[in-house]
């Protein structure tokens, strides 16, 4: 069965019988460029919807903007969308969630953007403040649902969890870096641990497979944010992300940011040794590379670096995986594999390595932000001294699969 997005489905239900359009006088839609129809990925959502009769009167942009192609971490303004002639709420820059006037004329706000599954991406967070806001205006809140392109196996998320003191616009509750849930399953969390007045209503996929990651939804992968162009790029994002606090280069600018990191001085063959066996236990293979960034640190100087790959297929043959997309769903740990990488260029070059801050417009100063990544404020001191047995520990979520049991639709 071919695999339907929320927005799919919604679609279907209008043509079949327009009871949504009819109930729905205004429409507010949360959404980006990047949210296209599963059945035509050349179309997108607010497109798709206006042409269908939708009541649109507002729409809402997250880090990134409508377009998302604007700048990590810059503040977006509001303004008008080129293609529909509606207002465009920016809710990343002057403001990180709907005020109450934005609101107060909507029947319903609609929520449909991409997401890659990391806790550190903001638009998750742009879903938990528009789902707080819709409770406090009293206005319904559906969510257009989306796979998690990394599959969505319980067993596979990967701590630490969030804890209190390093709540930030990258992490506002208590979830896995790595949390393995769909936007609406998340909005269904925390409506239930946080929200429970919200009306909150989910528009669920179609024949989405949890144990299987994007490969498999046979979609075209569209860019999600500027360094996310190809969805390699996502399968390691939530370990590679953390080199952001770093003074290392995570590729940006290049074709393959996040699925390679480096700096001019990197000795990268002795990482790779160091780190090779258990980049193979976390469902990797390292391999040597040298890249020039365009954006970021080290830009535009040559860069010796290491590259992140699925395992080959000669070492899938004992667990069974016999494709890529089930494989990355159930037998990848990006977390682990990046807090090992990090230690071992912390051990291997202490001359070299650094932390760094990261200025964004929702962490002006930029401090703090490997404890605002990794979710805790104690770790940045053990870097260095972590053992393979303290990383594994770091990254298990006991009891996750118990706690978001009612919240999962598939």
């Amino acid at each position: 069965m071919p695999v339907r997005f929320g927005v799919d489905v919604l679609l279907e239900k209008i043509r079949q019988s327009g009871a949504r359009h009819e109930a729905w006088r205004r429409v507010g839609l949360v959404t980006n460029d990047a949210a296209r129809l599963a059945t035509d990925s050349a179309q997108r959502t607010r497109e798709a919807l206006v042409r269908a009769g939708l009541p649109l009167h507002r729409l809402f942009g997250p880090e990134h903007g409508l377009v998302a192609t604007e700048a990590d971490g810059a503040a977006v303004h509001d303004r008008v969308d080129h293609l529909t002639g509606l207002p465009v709420i920016s809710l990343y820059g002057e403001r990180m969630r709907p005020e109450p006037r934005h609101l107060a004329d909507l029947d319903v706000v609609l929520f449909d953007i991409p997401d890659v599954g990391a806790r550190c991406y903001t638009y998750a967070w742009t879903l938990f403040h528009v789902l707080h806001a819709c409770a406090e205006a009293r206005v319904s809140l559906v969510v257009l649902d989306r796979p998690n392109p990394l599959g969505g196996c319980p067993h596979a998320a990967e701590g630490p969890l969030l804890t209190e003191a390093c709540r930030s616009f990258i992490g506002d509750d208590d979830i896995p870096l790595r949390h393995s849930l769909t936007p609406g399953e998340l909005a269904r969390l925390w409506q239930r641990e946080h929200v429970a007045d919200a009306m909150l209503d989910v528009v669920a996929c179609e024949g989405w497979e949890r144990k299987r990651a994007w490969p498999a939804v046979g979609a075209t992968w569209v860019p999600t944010s500027p360094a996310m162009p190809h969805f390699e790029c996502a399968i390691w994002y939530t370990g590679t992300c953390l080199f952001e606090a770093t003074n290392l280069s995570v590729g940006r600018g290049t074709d393959l940011p996040f699925a390679q990191i480096g700096a001019p001085w990197l000795d990268a063959s002795s990482l790779v040794a160091m780190c090779r066996d258990e980049a193979l236990d976390a469902g990797a293979e390292l391999t040597m590379c040298t890249f020039t960034p365009s954006e970021g640190p080290h830009m535009g100087q040559v860069c010796h670096g290491v590259r992140l790959q699925c395992a080959p297929p000669r070492a899938r043959h004992e667990t069974g995986s016999s494709d890529d997309a089930a494989w990355i769903a159930q037998h990848t740990s990006p977390v682990r594999l990046g807090l090992a990488l990090l230690d071992g260029i912390a051990r291997l070059q202490p001359e070299h390595f650094a932390w760094s801050r990261y200025p964004t417009a929702a962490n002006p100063s930029g401090d703090d932000h490997f404890a605002r990544l990794i979710g805790r404020d104690d770790l940045r001191e053990r870097i260095g001294a972590l053992s393979p047995d303290d990383r594994r520990e770091l990254t298990q979520v006991p009891g996750w699969r118990e706690r978001t049991a009612t919240a999962r639709l598939y």
